[in-house]
């Protein structure tokens, strides 16, 4: 299954949101017209100790499909060892996390840490892709702050090792989730690269999602905060994307 392909049918993709985007509510979005969703983030150390309450969050169905499981970690060998362990279950593709900017990630050298180790960032992609059944995507930032800008460097090392698609969520770390998410670089980002490029940031209505598509050239827009109490959203962008028609909101 190619991710180029799936966006082109529909490039509407729900973002990975810790606690939120379990399987219920995955399907659930699936149900109001999202073209992919990803998992919530998965620790590889949990899954690759048995934790079971991780593995429990590896559950699936075809209803879901496609599904995007996504991993984090800081360790090349464990990030690995993870891959190969979920990519054998019922999921579609793997993504690692290169964009948490929450300060217990941090701390263990993951999610948005690795921006500032763009050899080991290198590393673990190649580990992942190495080891996993399935193809492989990454989700990052623009970089640890605004002095420190390495979206274009990270897509291109992501795609020289293997990585089939890049999320890039236009803030840096430092940035959290305020301010403005800086489109203009998921552009550069998307000239940069001829892997698929998926969009984030600051998508919350069915006119955002056209007009990511439209200003940057990207491939998806994949939509987090917005969808939280109104899954709708999914089935407003899509009929706005097919027949221009901006959807009526529901009573």
């Amino acid at each position: 299954m190619q991710i180029r392909d799936i966006l082109k049918n529909n490039p509407l993709v729900l973002a990975p949101m810790a606690g939120i985007t379990d399987f219920p509510f995955r399907r659930i979005c699936r149900e109001f017209g999202a073209g992919l969703v990803f998992s919530e983030m998965v620790s590889v150390e949990a899954l690759i100790r048995e934790h079971k309450r991780t593995h429990g969050m590896l559950h699936t169905d075809p209803a879901e499909r496609p599904v995007v499981f996504q991993i984090f970690g800081s360790k090349p060998a464990s990030m690995a060892e993870a891959a190969h362990i979920v990519s054998q279950g019922e999921v579609d593709f793997i993504d690692i996390n290169m964009g948490c900017p929450v300060p217990k990630i941090l701390k263990s050298g993951a999610g948005s840490a690795l921006l500032r180790d763009l050899g080991l960032a290198r590393e673990i992609m190649a580990a992942v892709v190495g080891s996993s059944k399935v193809p492989v995507t990454v989700k990052i930032r623009l970089g640890w702050d605004a002095k420190s800008i390495v979206a274009v460097d990270v897509a291109q090392a992501a795609e020289s090792v293997g990585i089939s698609a890049v999320t890039v969520h236009a803030r840096t770390k430092a940035q959290g989730f305020s301010g403005h998410a800086d489109w203009s670089m998921i552009k550069v980002v998307k000239k940069s690269v001829g892997i698929p490029v998926i969009g984030n940031g600051d998508a919350r209505t069915a006119q955002d999602a056209k007009r990511m598509l439209e200003e940057t050239g990207c491939d998806g827009v994949m939509i987090g905060r917005a969808i939280q109490g109104y899954p709708w959203i999914f089935r407003e962008a899509r009929q706005y994307l097919e027949t221009g028609v901006v959807p009526s909101h529901p009573t």
